[in-house]
C-alpha cells in the first residue's frame, strides 16, 4: 500500500502523541486508518514509519500542530490522543504543566478538526478520581458545547487478553447523531493470561534452563509496567513495591536487559543468553533474569516483529506509556460500530 492510500472500508483518524503506536495499531485492527500521526520524538517517528510505511507520521510537538498544514486531517471520523499521564500532587511542576497543556491541546483541536468522535486515554483517575473532577468538568463543558456526548470509563487490559494488570482511563465523546449507538466493550471472560504463558517461548529462546519451571510459577498477569522517566534515570520495572512483585515472580525488576547479543556489552548489563543464569526465589534478584525490551513489548501485546525506537531508556519509556493494542482495538471496534 502506498503512503496516503486508505484501505477500503476504513474510517479516517488523526492521532496526537502517537508514541510507540499502541493506540494506532489497535485502531488499525478496528478499522481506522491514520491520515495523521503526530509525535515529537524523532526516533519514535522513524520506528513508526518502519512498522507502517502507509501511515502518515508527522514529527512535531502536538502543541504546534495546525490542521491547516495537513488539510486531510480536517473532518476525520476520529480524533484520538494517548496523552502523557496527568499527576495530582507528584512530579515536577514542569512535567505537570506539560501534561495539562497536552490535554488542553487535544480538546482545543476538536473544534477546528471537526471529528465525529474523540477518544482520549490517560490514567484511570482522570475518568473517575476526585482529584481530577475539575478537569473532567472543564473537558465536558468544552466538548458538550461543540455537540458531543461524553462517556467515561476505566478499563483493565487484562480483561482483553493482555498479560498485564493494567488500568486505563478512557473518554469517548461522540457527536449527538451517533452517540446513542456507542457501547463500551465487554471483557473477554475467563482467566487472564499469565506472565509465564506470555513469556515462556522467549525465555526458551534465551536458553534459560529454568523456563518451564518458571512458566508454571509465574501464574498471574504482570503488574503494571511503569518507569523509564526521561527525567529520572534509566529503565527499570517501576517503584520498589512493583519490583518486589517481579522478584516474587522470579524476575529482576531493577534493570531492563539489552535487546540481543548484537548490543554492546556493559559490566552491569544483564546478558541476553541465559544459559548460565540461575533462579533462586529465596536469593537476591541479581541471580534472576531481567526482561528485555522485546519481552516488555510482548507484555504490552505488541507483535514480536514490532520495531521499537532506538535507545533503551527512550524505548522503554514509550512502551511503559503505551496503550496495549488489544485494549485499543476493543474500544476502537465499539467506536467504529457507532460511527458506521
Amino acid at each position: 500500500m502506498r503512503s496516503g492510500m486508505i484501505p477500503a472500508g476504513s474510517l479516517r483518524s488523526l492521532e496526537i502523541c502517537a508514541g510507540v503506536g499502541g493506540l494506532a495499531l489497535g485502531l488499525e485492527t478496528a478499522g481506522f486508518h491514520p491520515v495523521g500521526l503526530v509525535e515529537k520524538d524523532v526516533r519514535t517517528c522513524e520506528a513508526l514509519r518502519l512498522n507502517r510505511p502507509g501511515w502518515n507520521v508527522v514529527q512535531m510537538d502536538a502543541n504546534e500542530f495546525d490542521p491547516d498544514e495537513i488539510p486531510v486531517t480536517y473532518d476525520v471520523d476520529l480524533l484520538v490522543a494517548g496523552l502523557p499521564r496527568l499527576r495530582a500532587d507528584s512530579g515536577s511542576q514542569e512535567e505537570a504543566d506539560e501534561e495539562r497543556a497536552l490535554v488542553n491541546c487535544a480538546v482545543c483541536l476538536v473544534g477546528p478538526v471537526r471529528p465525529r468522535a474523540v477518544v482520549i486515554e490517560n490514567l484511570p483517575k482522570l475518568a473517575d478520581g476526585a482529584d481530577f473532577a475539575a478537569d473532567r468538568e472543564e473537558i465536558g463543558k468544552e466538548l458538550e458545547h461543540l455537540g458531543f456526548r461524553l462517556h467515561w470509563r476505566v478499563l483493565n487490559a487484562k480483561d482483553f487478553g493482555v498479560p498485564q494488570d493494567r488500568e486505563h482511563g478512557f473518554l469517548v465523546a461522540l457527536r449527538e447523531d451517533v452517540a446513542d449507538d456507542f457501547r463500551w466493550p465487554s471483557p473477554l471472560g475467563g482467566e487472564a493470561r499469565t506472565v509465564g504463558e506470555a513469556l515462556h517461548p522467549s525465555m526458551v529462546e534465551r536458553r534459560w534452563p529454568y523456563a518451564d519451571i518458571w512458566r508454571d510459577h509465574a501464574r498471574r498477569p504482570a503488574p503494571l509496567l511503569v518507569g523509564g522517566s526521561r527525567l529520572h534515570g534509566g529503565p527499570d520495572l517501576g517503584p520498589s513495591r512493583t519490583k518486589k512483585i517481579w522478584q516474587r515472580l522470579g524476575i529482576n525488576g531493577k534493570v531492563v536487559a539489552d535487546a540481543g547479543p548484537e548490543c554492546p556489552s556493559r559490566v552491569d548489563t544483564t546478558k541476553w543468553d541465559l544459559a548460565d543464569k540461575g533462579w533462586d526465589l529465596e536469593g537476591s534478584e541479581k541471580g534472576m533474569p531481567a526482561l528485555t525490551l522485546a519481552q516488555v513489548a510482548l507484555l504490552q501485546g505488541f507483535p514480536a516483529d514490532w520495531v521499537l525506537p532506538q535507545g533503551k531508556t527512550n524505548a522503554y519509556a514509550q512502551l511503559a506509556q503505551a496503550v496495549p493494542p488489544a485494549l485499543a482495538a476493543a474500544v476502537g471496534r465499539q467506536v467504529f460500530e457507532a460511527l458506521s
